[in-house]
């Protein structure tokens, strides 16, 4: 591998914000259309969304998979043309999708279908069986591991994300998680509650994975031209039928974030693009490397961040 290998890190739901994609549709034909599309393939207004908000509508589980996803495929779109390739791609949880697409296992149509169907599912899911987040700081997942166990007999909890290596998040009910909080704070880490409208990578949502296969079952799955290491298993994988299997678990299944970018580091990556809204993946980035290892980073969601991006490469 060269010094130059090059890792694109597709955010998720979080990185959100209103008036994202903004510059993008002023001045770039093909975002707006790709926008266009995706507002057509999904049926909700979602330029308006992004660009005015409200912001309770555009983190609305339903609207905000087809809005963050499009503002991915916007970047992707405008590194591409600017000459960025990347080595390697990845995506934290619904950003996974992007990076299906930036792969070339999906095609942009595809992957916006998916994302509004997994959007629909996910939220009926969250509204069916609520439940709550909270991200557990200054704790390992052995640890953490260790309390979930602790506490699963008060009902459904499980390691959501596994982010740095003392940043976990754990989804599930309420009582479990409280239970959890008091345990972590005992044990000298920190549980702090986050603002999502459901439990998701958990028990709680596992009802939209056989809807969901079923609408995976209608689309194409390719062979990635890209290698790609996915959310569910931390590896590379090859064979579309697996690929798709794999993509209907994620849904109720942990992201090992922590172990994807570890797995990057040892293949060598040293310059890392984070491709869509905010800085949610570059600020996990700078936890996960380690001291004196040499690398960049870049975050892209302007025009202007492409032209910095691709004049440093």
């Amino acid at each position: 591998m060269s010094d130059n290998t090059i890792a694109f890190l597709f955010p998720g739901q979080g990185s959100q914000f209103v008036g994202m994609g903004k510059e993008f549709m002023e001045t770039d034909e093909s975002a707006r259309s790709l926008m266009a599309k995706a507002g057509e393939i999904s049926g909700y207004p979602l330029e308006k969304l992004c660009l005015e908000g409200p912001m309770e509508e555009l983190t609305r589980t339903a609207h905000l998979q087809p809005a963050v996803t499009v503002l991915n495929l916007i970047c992707l779109n405008a590194l591409r043309n600017a000459g960025v390739k990347p080595d390697f791609v990845v995506g934290h949880s619904l950003g996974e999708y992007a990076a299906l697409c930036g792969a070339g296992v999906l095609s942009p149509e595809d992957t916006l279908h998916l994302v509004t169907e997994r959007g629909r599912l996910m939220e009926r899911e969250a509204n069916l069986n609520p439940g709550v987040m909270h991200a557990i700081l200054g704790m390992t997942i052995a640890e953490v591991m260790a309390i979930v166990a602790g506490v699963k007999d008060k009902g459904v909890i499980t390691a959501a994300n596994h982010n740095s290596e003392k940043q976990i998040v754990v989804s599930g009910e309420a009582a479990p998680l409280d239970a959890a909080a008091a345990l972590v704070a005992e044990r000298g880490g920190r549980a702090i509650p986050l603002k999502v409208s459901g439990a998701w990578h958990s028990d709680l949502v596992a009802g939209a994975v056989a809807d969901f296969s079923a609408v995976m079952g209608e689309v194409e799955f390719k062979s990635p031209q890209v290698p790609l290491i996915f959310n569910v298993t931390a590896a590379e994988e090859h064979d579309p039928a697996v690929i798709r299997s794999i993509m209907s678990r994620q849904i109720s299944s942990t992201v090992k974030w922590f172990d994807i970018m570890n797995g990057l580091l040892a293949q060598g990556v040293r310059t890392f693009v984070e491709v869509g809204p905010k800085n949610v993946l570059s600020g996990l980035t700078k936890k996960i490397i380690p001291k004196g290892y040499d690398y960049r980073l870049f975050q892209v969601d302007t025009p202007e961040a492409v032209e910095v991006c691709s004049r440093e490469l």
